[in-house]
């Protein structure tokens, strides 16, 4: 077959792929082409693109689910070929045909095999003709209530009810009884015609302890059909993969040549070109069923590059071009173990809910922790809820399981994303529990911890070690309240992770103060070591000296990360919720003494600078700008006397954009 090569890669997807397959292009000398939503103007993928088109507005439907305005801005930048990424128009079979309709080189499988596979139910009749393993069940023309309920009491319960068109767990439910049915078939056809618009179902048999067991396959336009062995994608949430490896703890050589057999017989069933998943329940005793085939490069390959040592967008742009397949089958071999943590944007601890704002610290840089990281964002990118919440790819790698574990734990513990909630405590979590270090995890597993609270899910008491060592940066901030005078001791108001807390603080030597929490009668001493590198703060907690990493945020608050646990501690309003809701007025908490002004009518000041100091009953408390702006009026000096509710500092805040 005569190649087709092409000098150029329009990358029809954002975030952490479409840096990967960007990089990639650029790599092997061809214009790397981003494409982007007006929310995306600032993304990483933009920046590391050779050209970039702005598609259209954030709305998917409108920027990257827009057939027409990603062939515009192909046509635009004069690219020769187009990578879906995953995700988005990834496995929609109209766009594959509009692409290679309009003389671009598609990077990906045939039309006809994204349509195949994409139907469920078609998928598994072609799946029971190659021979391959599927679950009992029925799938049929008659989507009736009255037939589906007659086939479900057939096949027995517990069953599942799952959406024929579109995966990603959406339109699924779990019937577990002939009573449950109704209200589970009601419940996954509303969700599929949302999520596809088709609300036709199948009917399976429900396996309780399965696992997640899907194999990678490439195919070249020859027809060589090859499988690169397993990944283990049982840990999930809400049938949504949470952590992935390869190879599985559950698979060995035998099973895997049969599965991967199977899995090329599938692949061959539909004349499947290029990078492909084909996934498999595996159950306890050893059996496996055809699940569904992911008709795209997935999220979880890099598990499978670095045990093959393989580069699996390369290979996607050589067979894309014509090129034969670089290895046979025999060549093929599994080295070592990788496992892939996904990082999300979203808080474990309120429902997973999307979190958004402006990163504060984070490289992706996996130098010193080894392993390899596949990142979407950077220090001083802005994560919003428009799209998918994942925003990186980290993935451990050691010669055995044990060591990819200490890899990945490392990594993840090296490098937080501060400024922003992730969901990173609670992977280190998970993989600190013995169910996952001992590879037991079903897909039913998380789901159960989840009701129960338990594992992974059971919110940890914050770190009085990190909250000692933020009481103590807050304290002694320049110019701070610890200082040189008469008061050295005195209560700070603290919110930790949006609780409320108050502790004693009191200096004990430059850089050094004790401090106490309420109710109990032992303080901690604290002494600021200095910032080795950036954002990295040495100290020492009751002579233990240890490193913490540390962002501040323009309101000032502190996010820190020490160890397994990522804090956000602010300086609660001394002056009260009504003061604190203007804040171009700084008024006096209580009536006292003023320690120090530090500002005069004319300065700048950020939020968080401390304005001034006063004093009552012996206790020092710190008054600070809650927003940015400039001084207009100070109606006090150090050395005088303000009454409660006085207002000594005038501010005009600047607006916000």
């Amino acid at each position: 077959m005569a190649e087709t090569p092409f000098k150029s890669v329009l990358v029809a997807n954002r975030g952490e792929i479409a840096v990967r397959v960007l990089n990639e292009a650029r790599d092997s000398g061809r214009t790397a082409i981003a494409i982007y939503s007006e929310a995306d103007a600032g993304a990483l993928h933009v920046r590391e693109a050779d050209l970039a088109v702005c598609i259209g507005p954030a709305l998917a439907s409108e920027s990257y689910l827009n057939i027409d305005a990603v062939l515009d801005a192909a046509r635009k930048t004069g690219a020769e070929a187009i990578h879906p990424g995953y995700g988005f128009l990834s496995e929609n079979a109209a766009f594959a045909r509009a692409v290679i309709e309009a003389g671009l080189v598609w990077i990906g499988p045939p039309p006809e095999a994204i349509d195949a596979m994409g139907d469920k139910a078609r998928a598994k009749e072609l799946m029971i003709k190659a021979g391959v393993p599927t679950l009992p069940g029925w799938q049929g023309a008659d989507q009736s209530d009255v037939n589906l309920k007659a086939e479900a009491d057939k096949i027995g319960y517990p069953l599942l009810i799952k959406a024929v068109a579109g995966g990603g767990g959406r339109g699924m439910r779990i019937g577990r009884s002939a009573s449950e049915f109704d209200e589970a078939l009601t419940s996954a056809r509303r969700e599929a015609k949302s999520a596809f618009g088709d609300d036709a179902v199948l009917i399976e048999k429900f396996v309780e302890r399965g696992r997640h067991v899907e194999i990678q396959v490439f195919a070249d336009q020859a027809g060589h059909t090859i499988h690169l062995g397993e990944r283990d994608c049982s840990a999930q949430r809400r049938r949504q993969k949470v952590i992935e490896e390869a190879p599985s703890p559950a698979v060995d050589a035998e099973l895997r040549a049969q599965m991967g057999a199977d899995a090329v017989a599938a692949a061959k069933a539909v004349g499947y070109v290029g990078a492909g998943t084909v996934e498999f329940l595996l159950e306890e005793g050893g059996g496996y069923y055809f699940l569904e085939m992911n008709t795209r490069l997935q999220v979880e390959h890099p598990v499978t590059e670095e045990v093959t040592g393989t580069n699996l967008v390369q290979w996607q742009f050589d067979v894309a071009s014509g090129a034969s397949l670089p290895l046979s089958q025999d060549e093929v071999s599994l080295d070592g173990w990788a496992i892939e943590a996904r990082l999300y944007a979203e808080d474990p601890y309120n429902g997973f809910a999307p979190q958004s704002g402006l990163i504060l610290s984070y490289d992706g840089d996996v130098s010193s922790a080894g392993g390899r990281v596949d990142a979407g964002v950077e220090t001083g990118g802005r994560i919003g809820t428009d799209y998918d919440p994942m925003v990186a790819k980290v993935i451990g790698t050691g010669a055995s399981r044990a060591e990819a574990i200490a890899c990945l734990r490392a990594a993840l513990m090296d490098d937080p994303l501060l400024g922003v909630t992730t969901n990173r405590d609670f992977l280190l979590a998970l993989l600190d529990g013995a169910p996952f270090r001992q590879g037991e995890i079903c897909t039913a597993d998380l789901d159960q911890w989840a009701e129960e609270g338990a594992g992974p899910f059971a919110k940890p008491a914050p770190d009085t070690r990190a909250i000692a060592l933020g009481a103590a940066l807050l304290g002694a901030a320049p110019p701070g309240v610890i200082r040189s005078g008469s008061v050295s001791r005195f209560d700070l108001a603290l919110k930790v992770n949006g609780e409320a807390m108050t502790v004693r603080l009191e200096q004990t030597g430059p850089d050094a103060v004790s401090v106490s929490f309420e109710g109990e009668d032992v303080a901690s001493a604290v002494a600021l070591l200095g910032e080795d590198t950036p954002g990295e703060i040495a100290f020492r907690l009751d002579g233990v000296d240890a490193r913490a990493q540390v962002a501040r945020a323009r309101n000032g608050a502190l996010h820190i990360a020490l160890d397994a646990q990522t804090l956000v501690l602010e300086e609660a309003s001394p002056w009260g919720a009504d003061a604190a809701s203007d804040p171009s007025r700084i008024t006096a908490p209580v009536s006292g003494a003023v320690v120090a002004v530090n500002v005069k009518p004319g300065d700048a000041v950020k939020a968080g600078d401390v304005l001034m100091v006063m004093e009552a009953m012996k206790m020092e408390m710190r008054l600070t700008a809650q927003a940015d702006g400039e001084v207009t009026a100070v109606n006090a000096q150090a050395g005088g006397q303000a009454a409660n509710g006085a207002v000594l500092i005038e501010l005009d805040i600047e607006t916000q954009e």
